[in-house]
This record gives structure tokens, sequence and C-alpha cells, in this order.
């Protein structure tokens, strides 16, 4: 059984952690902004707003840029929002059975079971090798502050892993979907401005077809492996076409569109993501408890 720790977000832990959380954001945010404009994305219409500083002739011009400077902003403190609320339903901590509670006979057995399973000789073998090199480890004094640190933040590290990469795999997918030539672009400008990272693909590709013709059982494994493909194509062919029939719309879309989309969909699947977590999380904690009653 397991009970939530209760995070705190106005100590210095907690608010230490949100600071370093921004940062990561922002340089993420960073990245797809360079990553948009990379790909044609140009911001038209930016708003300009100019002050003056009393008593002085001094005359200060600000231009924010809706596309790169609000959107990345909104998106930051979504993902901000999402990592806290991840955080929260990841943060447990193993609770200690109640002293002095009979086991019934159901709980014994099960406890027995797992006992057995967890002290055969392989398993226990292998637990003391790694628990001895584990204590090793911990008598070093930087070894073991650092792994009370990470102990207490483990909650915050896993949720903000998390959130991070859902968030960048969804950009990645979205932007390669709605730019179907992207992948090919990449590797076609990776060859021409790397003219020996082509010639060493083309000596790893003759190496492999010797290695496969020297070897007869392997060469015909390959082989139906390659008809096997064939044959399947028309299917490929046809879902690839009801795929492209999907996504049409948004292939058709101006840069501008199409960055607004994957910004928008990697934050709210981030979102829902992190709701979606807690969701299940309480239902296995629920679930728990009703089997204990």
């Amino acid at each position: 059984m397991s009970k939530r720790l209760i995070l705190r977000w106005t100590t210095l832990k907690g608010l230490a952690a949100i600071i370093l959380f921004l940062i990561i954001a922002a340089l993420i945010e960073y990245v797809v902004v360079v990553y948009a404009i990379s790909l044609g994305v140009r911001e038209e219409n930016p708003l300009h707003g100019s002050f003056q500083f009393p008593g002085t002739d001094w005359t200060i011009t600000v231009v924010v840029s809706p596309l790169f400077h609000l959107v990345p902003l909104s998106v930051i403190i979504a993902l901000v929002f999402s990592w806290i609320c991840m955080t929260k339903y990841a943060a447990i901590q193993p609770q200690k059975p109640p002293e002095g509670k009979t086991k019934t006979k159901q709980q014994k057995k099960e406890q027995i079971q797992k006992t057995e399973k967890l002290t055969s000789r392989i398993g226990g073998a292998i637990g003391r090798f790694f628990g001895r090199i584990k204590s090793g480890l911990l008598r070093i004094k930087g070894v073991s502050y650092i792994w009370s640190k990470v102990s207490f933040a483990r909650a915050t590290i896993k949720s903000a892993t998390i959130t991070i990469l859902v968030f960048s795999a969804l950009v990645l997918l979205v932007s390669v979907i709605a730019y179907p030539g992207l992948i090919y672009g990449t590797f076609s400008n990776m060859y021409l401005r790397n003219p020996s990272l082509l010639e060493f693909i083309k000596s790893v590709n003759n190496a492999l077809k010797g290695f496969v013709e020297a070897l007869g059982p392997v060469g015909w494994l390959c082989s139906s492996i390659n008809n096997a493909i064939i044959s399947a194509a028309p299917a490929l062919r046809g879902f690839a076409s009801a795929l492209g029939g999907l996504v049409k719309p948004l292939v058709d879309l101006p840069p501008v569109g199409k960055y607004l989309v994957f910004q928008n969909i990697a934050a709210w699947v981030s979102a829902l993501s992190a709701f979606l977590y807690g969701f299940l999380t309480r239902k296995s904690y629920r679930l728990r408890r009703a089997k204990k009653r």
C-alpha cells in the first residue's frame, strides 16, 4: 500500500523545481521556434509599442511577436501546469503495514508466494549482488547525498521527463505529418552537404549485401521478407492513400497554420495525458482500498 506525498510548491525546493522546469520548457520552446522558422514560418504582423521614460528623451520601442512570443509563452504555462498536475499524482511513498493487525489466510498465502518468488536462487543472487554495490556506493558521502536528493525529487523528475518527451514527440510527429517531404528533404540535404556520409552509407550497404550473399540461409530469409513486403505493397499503398486523404487539410495549410496546429496539439495532448495519468492513478488507488476493505 502507498500514500501520497504532500509537495509544497511554496518551499525553497518547490520554487527551485518550478524555476528549473520553466527554464527547460523555455529552452524547448526556443528550439521549437527555431525549428518552425527553418520550416518557413514567418511573423508578418508583429505588435509594436513605444513608451518614453518620464523626465527624459529616451523612447523605447517594444516589438512583440504573437507567433514567436505569445504562443510559446502560452505553451510554457500549459506545460508547467501539466507537470505540476502529473507530479501531484506521481508523488507516492511506501506505507508501512499497521502494527498489531492480524493477516488473513489469503494475505498470508499471497505473501508466502511472493516470498518464494523473490527468494529464488537466481533472483536472490542478483539482488544480493546489486545490493552490495548499492550499499558500497552509498557509503561515499557525495553519492549518498545525491541519492537522497534524487529519491526526494523522483516524482518531479519522472513527471517532468514524461511531460517533455510527450510534448517533443508530438511536435515532431505532427510536423512530419504536416510536411510529408520533411524526412526526405532532411536526409537529402544531409547527404549533399556531407559526401563522406553518403559514401559511408554506400559502403555499409555494399558490405551488408556481400554478407547476406555469402550466407545462404540469411539471404533466403531476407529474400522471403522482401517478397512479403512486395506482396503487401498494394494494401500499404491503399492505407497510405486513405491516410493522405485524412491529413490533406493539414498538409494544405500555410506554414503559420501548421505551426499553430502542432503547437496546440502537443500542448493539449500533454495536458490531457497528465489528467489521464491522474484518473488512472486515482482509479487504481480506489481499487486497492476496496480490496483492502
